[in-house]
Order: structure tokens, then sequence, then C-alpha cells
């Protein structure tokens, strides 16, 4: 199967959906699939096999994320000559309008991942004035494709509930078998550096950006100091807009010295980052999967986090982690609760946090999306045949009106 990937971000832009494009490419790939990614240009990229690099309007904005140029014309020659079987889209706005375009205009079916609650995102392009007109705006889109894939069931759900009506599917971010797997002389080193001897060690990692709700995480954590306990460190893993904030409003709060501050991490990185620590901590509401949640489970690290969608299709209560609704009391008290047995219960966690990733391996992930690429293929053949029928049909009838 040939496969065109089209995305509005990718490397070296480190987030959710580059990586999610990245895995899934590769996985399918190695099943035997030829897959092209069509990807923005950006300072400081590395060109590579298997990637068409479509201009940018602007290269680097918001730390690092790319002002695509989907008319760009060097994007249908590609397309052209790649006599591809499928469009995977991974946006519905920009480089979603070309795919929907070339889809049309080529009669090849065309897949939509829906990656994000886009109406939580519209303040950083001046259009919070759009939220409640997003939903409408996706079933739209969504039912211009042959197929929507969302990454939980939750999002599945929510799908549903708006009202797209083309086939959904459930198709996760893979898993690398050996991506996620510590290297544990740096785990022990980091562990060494970022904590002191006998204090807790706590890891989040996210863009620092509003919608990832870190203010409510910095507060929790200030009442768990309040509480007494005060041995511990919380490494911040990532960057963003709010960088400054985060760290005013950290010693606002009498955390600096117990906010640590990482930066950009690489993700090969990451693993060992979670491994050195206790928990993981994730107080986004805004995530349609929560990739960082996975990969810190992968890491053998549980998760307590803020009861969302996205999240509640990974994390189980008692299993790899907990839960608690967006209450900064309800979230400090069970993180003392999960600790204050010393280690039974974390190593309890720790054990299903490993169990759960076993499902989400690259290889399953990229034979059930060859699975979801037939289906929509098989859809856009029938709705095809049921329009030609009824053009048939019309014209007949206007044929024996007329005679």
């Amino acid at each position: 199967m040939k496969i065109a990937m089209m995305t509005n971000n990718y490397k070296p832009f480190i987030a959710g959906v580059p990586l999610s494009v990245e895995r899934l490419a590769e996985s399918l790939r190695n099943l035997g699939h030829e897959v092209v990614v069509f990807a923005p240009t950006y300072t400081n990229m590395e060109e590579e096999e298997g990637v068409v690099r479509y201009r940018s309007l602007i290269r680097s904005v918001c730390r690092g994320a790319a002002v695509p140029d989907c008319l760009d014309p060097a994007i249908e020659k590609a397309f052209r000559e790649g006599d591809f079987d499928i469009i995977h889209v991974h946006h519905p706005m920009v480089i979603g309008w070309t795919a929907l375009h070339l889809s049309k205009k080529y009669h090849i079916p065309v897949v939509l991942t829906y990656h994000t609650r886009y109406e939580q995102y519209l303040h950083y392009v001046g259009m919070s004035c759009m939220k409640n007109a997003m939903p409408a705006y996706m079933r739209a889109f969504a039912d211009r494709c042959d197929g929507v894939i969302a990454p939980t069931p939750g999002m599945r759900e929510y799908l549903e509930g708006i009202g797209v009506r083309v086939p959904l599917f459930v198709l996760p971010t893979g898993i690398s078998k050996d991506g996620f797997v510590p290297q544990q002389s740096k785990v022990q080193a980091l562990r060494k550096e970022l904590a002191g001897e006998g204090q807790r060690l706590f890891v989040t990692v996210a863009r620092l950006a509003k919608e990832k709700n870190l203010e409510f995480l910095l507060d929790s954590l200030a009442a768990y100091k309040r509480s007494g306990k005060a041995d511990f460190k919380l490494a911040l893993v990532g960057e963003g807009p709010q960088e400054g904030h985060l760290r005013k409003y950290a010693v606002k709060l009498g955390l600096e010295k117990e906010i640590v501050f990482v930066g950009k991490v690489q993700n090969c990185e990451v693993k060992n980052y979670c491994a050195a620590a206790d928990l993981f901590l994730f107080s986004s509401t805004s995530e349609t999967q929560g990739i960082v949640s996975l990969e810190a489970m992968a890491a053998g690290t549980p998760v307590l986090a803020v009861d969302a969608t996205g999240t509640r299709d990974i994390v189980k209560n008692g299993i790899n982690g907990w839960m608690t609704e967006e209450s900064v009391d309800a979230f400090s008290q069970k993180l003392a609760w999960l600790l204050e047995d010393g280690a039974d219960r974390i190593t309890a966690l720790r054990q299903g946090a490993k169990r759960t990733v076993e499902c989400y391996s690259e290889y399953a992930v990229a034979m059930h999306a060859a699975s979801c690429y037939r289906e929509a293929m098989e859809y856009r053949l029938q709705k095809e045949r049921s329009q030609a029928v009824l053009r048939y049909s019309t014209a007949c009838r206007q044929h024996w009106m007329h005679i």
C-alpha cells in the first residue's frame, strides 16, 4: 500500500503529533508499506528519505512550530508522482484542506486522525470566539473524509456525539518495544542530580502552555508541601510560552526549591527522566490520548493524573496509576496517600504500568492502521458506486420525463 501522510508539523518540532506521525510511518514501513510524509520546512531541519518538505510561510514561531503553506505547488507535484492509494491527514485545517482537494481531484480515499481538541487551542491564533463553532466545523470536515481515526475510545465517543457519520476507528500512538527501556546508568545519574538523598522525585513532561494546566499542578504541590511533605522535587520537562510565568508562579507559591525546570529534552531521553521518578504527574485536561502518560508507563512509572478525556482511557485507578477530579485538595491528598505506605503501593502500580503498555506495541498499531485504511478504501468505493447509481437513476428519470 502507498500511503501519503500529511501534517502541519513534524520534526524537528517536538510535540505529540509529529511523534505520532513519525512512529506510525516507520512502523508501517516495517510492515512493507510505502509511506511518504508531507511536512513543512523548518530552520535547522534534516533532510530524510520518505519525507517531502513543502514551503512554510513562517519557519519558526511558538518555540519551533511552523506556519505551513498548504498552497505550495510542490505538494501536488509530489503527490501526483507518488501514485498513492490513500491519504492520511493529521489536521483538519491548513494541510487538511489540501488533502481534501487532492482526494477529490485524484479520487483517492482520505482518512483523518483527530489528534487534538482544537477548540482548546484557538486562543493562540486570536480566535477564542470560534470555540463553540468548532464541533460543527469538525463534523463538516470529517464527513468529507472516508474515515476518521480517534486515538482513544473516549475521543471516538466525542466524535459520535457531535454527529460524525463516516466510519470511525480507534488507533492509539504506538510504543516501541525497546524505545522506552530506560538506561539504568542514566536513570541513576538523573535521580542523583534532580533529587537529594531520601527525597521523592516527581516528573511531568509537557509543553509549558496554558492548556496543559500546569498552574493547577503547582497549586497541588504547594498544598502537598503545606501538609508537611517538603521532601520532594518536581522535574518539569519541556518548554513553551508560559515558562517565565510558571517560574514566577513557583516562587509565589514558595516552590522555588522544589521545582526544577529541565527544559527541552530529546524524546529518546524522556524514558530516563520518567524511570528516575517515583510518580509521573499529569494535569492536562486537553489531551486526546496523552502519549507522555503511556511513555511514562513504558518506563515503569505509574501516573497520577487529572480525570479527563483521553487520560481516562489509559490511566486505570489502582492498576497503573490513579486519577482524581480537578481539585487541588483531591490531587494533593491522593499524592500523599500513594506515598504514605513506603514502596509497596508504588511497586504494584509500576508492574501494572508495564503490563498496560503491552497493548500499545507499534507493530499491533501499524497492523490495525492498515486495516483501517482498507476499510476506508472500501467505504469510498461503495460511496462512489452509490453516487454513480444515483446519477444514472436521475438521468433516466429526467430522460423519461421529456419523452
